[in-house]
């Protein structure tokens, strides 16, 4: 299946992040045990991903068990995957640009964070992963961790495509990043642990909104920086974002949604946030 990485965004000449560990086939965490079947664990790593969730927010609702295993074996990426590598590394590239920048013009100092290549399962500073979690930010070790073929995933399941999408996922984690830098994850995470759960969810919906709005205030910078988005860019972020919406996800996978476990925003609150980065590229707190 061929993905849409030939078109759209411009890229040409631009720089590519020396800050990526690329750890593709390094396994390690293998023997996950999975309930369900592969349908339900690639909804299970979109709603994760596109959250912003980490791993453990998969492992311990129960959908697998890791035996902790690491090994070098021979691997070969294809084509695409390397020109995926290529493009994550450039658009990385460009979050540390508008990122440095829009901190300093806050008198602050932006620390970018890693950006880790993996395949199959990995190690992070928040545990072990699989590729079933989808992309996802640690805030123990400051890293973005990715398999690549997420974005086939991403393509084929939910029908998400376009380099522009693609980078908002990335550019989605990275708010995290922004996030963390900032004390709001860490003071979030710390109210959540003390509500119930149905509070809970609701400051979780809010951070992955702020998530979505950073990931437009960059896109409005990087546009403007480097002029990289071109017709039809805008329309396949949204498109992603329509299409990553708790209640869209839900109905996926179950048929139905339950409004009241919604931790990551409804799809028109997730379009509405990415929708108001880009326009506005203000940097400043997300409000609903």
């Amino acid at each position: 299946m061929s993905l849409n990485l030939s078109v759209d965004m411009n890229l040409n000449g631009r720089r590519e992040s020396s800050n990526v560990s690329d750890r593709r086939g390094q396994r390690g965490g293998a023997g996950l045990k999975l309930g369900g079947g592969i349908g339900a664990v690639i909804i299970a790593a979109l709603i994760a991903w596109l959250s912003g969730g980490t791993p453990l927010d998969i492992i311990s609702a129960g959908m697998g068990q890791f035996d902790s295993v690491s090994s070098q074996q021979d691997y070969t990426p294809s084509a695409e995957e390397e020109a995926l590598a290529t493009f994550s590394r450039k658009i990385l590239a460009g979050t540390e640009d508008v990122w440095t920048k829009l901190f300093a013009e806050k008198g602050l100092e932006y620390t970018p964070p890693t950006l880790v290549l993996f395949t199959d399962a990995v190690s992070s500073g928040c545990g072990n992963a699989t590729s079933a979690t989808g992309p996802f930010y640690c805030s123990a070790d400051e890293t973005v961790y990715i398999d690549l073929s997420f974005f086939t995933q991403m393509h084929s399941t939910l029908g998400a495509d376009g380099d522009f999408a693609y980078a908002y996922v990335i550019a989605h984690e990275v708010g995290h990043h922004v996030q963390h830098l900032l004390g709001t994850l860490e003071d979030a995470h710390s109210r959540m642990s003390r509500m119930s759960e149905a509070d809970a969810n609701r400051v979780s919906v809010a951070l992955e909104l702020e998530a979505d709005y950073y990931a437009g205030v960059w896109a409005h910078h990087d546009n403007k920086m480097f002029g990289s988005l071109e017709p039809g860019d805008i329309e396949e972020a949204i498109d992603a974002a329509q299409k990553i919406g708790d209640d869209y996800l839900q109905k996926k996978a179950r048929g139905y949604s339950v409004p009241d476990s919604f931790t990551h925003g409804t799809s028109s609150q997730r379009m509405k946030a990415l929708q108001q980065g880009l326009a506005s590229g203000r940097f400043t707190r997300y409000a609903q």
